[in-house]
């Protein structure tokens, strides 16, 4: 980098500094990494996640390098005992890395207290179960009230039925879990995650319990948040659905094997089939 030095006005010639020796020595050392932390929305380093069952050492996730923009949509694929679930307790502050970094929305979660865990998943994340996981004694909409109401939001009430109404559930929003299809359940529990606000949405083989149409509107839903600047990050075993992702991350055995855009381009949703 270089500048002018010197006033022609007194008398001094101008000359050109050369600053690059003056940056490279008061830059802190992997200055980087902190930049990555704010324009990144994920940030995993060298991730290691180690359970111990007895005399046997099962390892998930073994040196996981993993970084997602923010607005980005992005499908973790691999199939079961991969390490894809522990990926995601990972970046939703459920679980702790045996070694490692995990860096989300700014906060460093290897480092975080129970306390500032909580904190974090009440301010940053929208979690969409495979299992729903909707209290089955309260309805549609009061479902997806508690979690505004976990968020500290107010107006609840209006935000629910505003948030269910984008899903299209309008008409079932008084009806309890039971009373609803699999879809429906599954079109609350995004409701439910959309509701809180928050910039993270994680969902856990979204589309595993359902047929193909109630899927494609699950994955219609999903797209849409991305479209509005969400970072979205899918787990699934199913290949079909990375197709409609910005970037598909492949793990095996821990492992990151693949990271890039889905094989033969982006596809539109209608062009999906299962």
């Amino acid at each position: 980098m270089w500048v002018q030095n010197g006033d022609p006005g007194t008398g001094y010639l101008p000359r050109r500094v050369d600053l690059s020796a003056y940056i490279e020595a008061t830059t802190p050392p992997n200055s980087h990494r902190y930049i990555a932390r704010w324009s990144n929305m994920i940030l995993l380093e060298n991730v290691v996640k180690r359970y111990e069952m007895g005399p046997v050492s099962v390892t998930a996730l073994d040196g996981v390098n993993l970084e997602v923009s923010r607005g980005e949509f992005v499908v973790i694929l691999g199939p079961s005992g991969s390490g894809k679930s522990t990926l995601l307790n990972m970046v939703s502050a459920l679980d702790t890395p045996t070694s490692g970094r995990v860096v989300v929305n700014g906060q460093d979660l290897s480092r975080a207290g129970q306390a500032e865990k909580f904190k974090f998943r009440r301010e940053t994340i929208g979690f969409i179960f495979q299992t729903f996981n909707l209290f089955p004694t309260l309805t549609a909409v009061e479902n997806v009230q508690f979690a505004v109401d976990v968020r500290g939001r107010s107006q609840a009430n209006g935000q629910a039925a505003t948030v269910l109404e984008k899903v299209g559930l309008t008409a079932r929003m008084n009806h309890f879990p039971h009373e609803l299809s699999g879809g429906e359940q599954q079109r609350v529990a995004i409701a439910r995650a959309l509701a809180t606000g928050n910039p993270l949405l994680l969902a856990d083989e979204p589309t595993g319990e359902l047929d193909f149409q109630t899927g494609i509107q699950i994955l219609t839903l999903l797209a849409a948040q991305a479209a509005t600047g969400k970072t979205v990050l899918v787990v699934t075993h199913n290949r079909e659905i990375s197709r409609i992702a910005d970037r598909v991350v492949e793990l095996s055995s821990g492992h990151i094997e693949n990271d890039g855009p889905p094989r033969g381009g982006k596809a539109a949703i209608s062009d999906l089939h299962w």
